[in-house]
């Protein structure tokens, strides 16, 4: 089998390229794979992998050039599209999606797309139909992903696929950057990971945190909006975060090594799942995320769930403070995450779901 495969790769800054590394290494173990930028005719079958960013236009631009298998890391392409269309374009995407009758909310929401990333509107109207029509089959990571999909053109094939974790032994070194970071022995360390938006809930964090005694918030990664930083920021300096930025991959591991409790929330969702949150339990780590579809498939007790909504910020405060409190909750948490992670989430079970998929949507038997 002759399998095209279109993604960002690393050194590309999104958590798609680093997936799309670690399962391009295991599927040439099966099958030939040829990297691409564009469209070729010519394969057997192809893997076209979007996110909800404009690093994923090629993918975009090529799975609908020669139509193969899409891998939805995002369930929503309303923002990837706000990006690289002009308004015409724009508009008669939204309606192609959803209708003439609608044209007036696509002009609508055009001229308010400043608010994009924190107006829920853009995530309840995902404009994934004309990719989903062009291809023969859609990859999901978790339930609420798969539902989105099939709403918006019921019939369509879509195979779940959860989101891989790759073992690896953590690098022993906690004491040391604990004392490189200025953490003392008795202060427990509360991370959150990431390309830092609106729809991480930094505010409600933030709001949360002076509830939990003797924690050190741990924020790695960099705001995508700068007007978001500047929001924050007398939350950010009352609660005394130690801010790194973008780390290296090897920093990243040690970062992750001291952090004992991780928030991991996503509202408004883009029907994603975090590959940090996958990673962090993995690892043995007590992961807080968002209730809802996206979250639906780890067993209880093995997350700690936090409704979205108003009483976010208090529920947050109690789990910290609890968690916090308790390094046995902490383990047992970390304990029953890791043993889930380690059960379904191989990246050997992803990449022979891929196989068979691409093997029955093959070309041949389109012929």
């Amino acid at each position: 089998m002759r399998l095209a495969f279109v993604s960002p790769l690393p050194p590309a800054p999104t958590g798609v390229a680093d997936y799309a590394a670690g399962l391009l290494a295991e599927l040439r173990r099966h099958a030939q794979v040829d990297v691409l930028t564009e469209a070729r005719a010519g394969y057997d079958n192809a893997l076209y992998h979007l996110g909800n960013n404009p690093l994923h236009l090629p993918a975009y631009r090529a799975a609908l050039a020669e139509p193969g298998v899409a891998v939805l890391h995002d369930a929503v392409l309303h923002h990837f599209l706000l990006g690289t269309l002009d308004e015409r374009a724009y508009i008669e995407e939204f309606v192609y999606n959803y209708g003439e009758w609608m044209r007036d909310l696509g002009r609508e929401l055009w001229r308010s797309r400043s608010r994009s990333s924190s107006d829920r509107r853009y995530f309840q109207y995902p404009l994934l139909r004309r990719v989903v029509d062009r291809s023969r089959a859609v990859v999901v990571h978790n339930p609420g992903a798969r539902r989105i999909v099939e709403a918006v053109v019921p019939g369509k094939q879509v195979a779940e696929i959860p989101h891989y974790f790759i073992s690896r032994a953590l690098p022993g070194e906690a004491p040391r950057t604990r004392e490189r970071l200025g953490i003392g022995a008795e202060e427990i360390v509360i991370g959150t990971f990431g390309y830092l938006r609106d729809s991480m809930r930094m505010r409600s964090i933030l709001k949360a945190l002076p509830a939990v005694p003797r924690a050190r918030f741990l924020l790695v990664g960099e705001f995508v909006s700068a007007d978001l930083e500047r929001s924050l920021a007398p939350l950010l300096a009352a609660c005394g975060v130690i801010r790194t930025g973008h780390v290296s991959e090897d920093e990243f591991w040690r970062l992750a090594e001291i952090t004992d409790i991780v928030v991991n929330l996503r509202d408004p969702s883009a029907g994603e799942t975090s590959g940090i949150g996958i990673k962090m339990m993995g690892i043995g780590k007590p992961v807080l995320v968002t209730a809802g579809e996206e979250t639906a498939a780890f067993p209880e007790l093995a997350v700690i769930r936090i409704d979205p909504g108003e009483a976010e910020v208090e529920m947050l405060a109690e789990y910290l403070r609890a968690l916090a409190g308790s390094e046995e909750m902490r383990r047992e948490i970390g304990r029953r995450a890791a043993q889930h992670i380690a059960e379904n989430h191989t990246l050997e079970r992803a990449a022979k779901m891929y196989l068979d998929l691409v093997a029955e949507t093959t070309i041949h038997n389109f012929r």
